[in-house]
């Protein structure tokens, strides 16, 4: 696999700093890998033997060996977040802080004596 500089002016241009970008594009590339292993487990889960016997060996099946290597050919969940990134298709937001109400002391009742 070739290796692919990237202008890091723009790369620091798409965010406020270095730090927000690499966090943003790591999150994405790890949504991109989930999505991509769903997908992988649910093709291959049509190839899958039904009953495997301790002993024997396992045939490979040119139909999972297929898929296998469609999955190996696909761009990289980390090159897809960067490109995702310089071409401005990623979006980020910070969580809002949660404003909780500090606690109302309440003032003793004094008892009145009669």
């Amino acid at each position: 696999m070739p290796i692919k500089p990237i202008d890091l002016e723009v790369f620091l241009s798409k965010a406020k700093n270095v730090h927000e970008a690499i966090v943003a594009t790591s999150k994405r590339a790890r949504q991109v890998n989930e999505e991509t292993k769903i997908e992988f487990n649910q093709r291959i889960e049509m190839f899958a033997p039904k009953l495997e016997v301790e002993g024997e060996e396992v045939e490979v099946n040119p139909d999972q060996l297929k898929v296998s290597l469609e999955f190996e050919k696909r761009p990289k969940a980390t090159d897809i977040a960067l490109d995702e990134l310089m071409q401005s298709k990623l979006e980020w937001r910070y969580k809002e802080k949660e404003v909780v109400p500090a606690p109302v002391e309440e003032e003793p009742e004094e008892e009145e004596e009669e």
